[in-house]
């Protein structure tokens, strides 16, 4: 047996969830969420760093899921309640960089969580449970579940938040918010990584299911992508400056 260097899970022997609907499932989800000590905090912790490093292992996590729990979708919040105390650390810090009042950083961070995470992940990932059901699947017998559709945005989301909201904040009025072309070439360069990772942990997260088809296409935006990007050094835009200018105003 080949050894990983992610934690084994903690898993529920009694195999309930195998015979449960979706909204039993959900029901389960949100009482656990209540429970801090039926999370398992170690394992979505090597979750995250692995997201950075070897996304591909993080999704190996899900297939053992599949296998014992059948379902694909996270049933322990523990991964939800660590992004979610990433969320509080990135708008303090970015409240700190902006220098917003208190309520500022409250608006923000409603933003960040209940619109920016929640509201548009919800809507990329019925997106791609859809297309991914109607047209990618080579098996009637299986399908994509919505909540592992939105675990893979999740997990895609992590990255960008580190890099965009709490990295890029340690440099953001020395270096980037300034007229150089080296500050507009690192700013946007961030931001240009951390969408790469985005389409490329979405990409694993549908390639990984042997029953899902054609997953390449969900790489091809990053050809625009690199354009766009290289559009923005040469005619001087620089994007986290706008991005950070737009936080701003949203706030106020």
């Amino acid at each position: 047996m080949s050894s990983s260097p992610l934690p084994e899970p903690v898993t529920n022997r009694r195999h309930k969830m195998s015979s449960m609907n979706a909204l039993q499932k959900c029901s389960q989800y949100i009482y656990r969420l209540f429970r801090v000590g039926h999370m398992d905090f170690e394992f979505a912790v090597w979750q995250m760093i692995y997201l950075f490093i070897s996304p591909k292992k993080v999704y190996r996590n899900f297939q053992y899921r599949k296998q014992t729990k059948n379902q694909f979708a996270r049933d322990d919040p523990a991964f939800l309640v660590l992004l979610f105390v990433c969320f509080l650390i990135s708008a303090t810090g970015l409240s700190l960089v902006l220098r917003l009042h208190f309520l500022g950083f409250v608006k923000f961070l409603f933003w960040v969580v209940f619109v920016d995470c929640i509201l548009v992940g919800a809507v990329v990932a019925t997106l791609f449970w859809f297309i991914t059901n109607k047209y990618m699947r080579k098996s009637e017998t299986e399908d994509i579940e919505w909540g592992y559709a939105f675990d893979v945005h999740l997990n895609a989301f992590f990255p960008p938040l580190v890099i965009l909201h709490v990295f890029q904040l340690f440099f953001y009025n020395v270096l980037i918010s300034q007229d150089y072309f080296i500050a507009r070439f690192f700013g946007n360069t961030l931001w240009l990584i951390a969408v790469t990772y985005y389409c490329y942990i979405t990409f694993l997260g549908y390639s990984c299911l042997a029953f899902v088809r054609h997953t390449q296409t969900i790489l091809y935006p990053l050809v625009p992508l690199f354009l766009f990007y290289l559009v923005t050094i040469i005619s001087g835009v620089n994007i986290c400056r706008v991005i950070m200018d737009f936080y701003h105003y949203r706030v106020y």
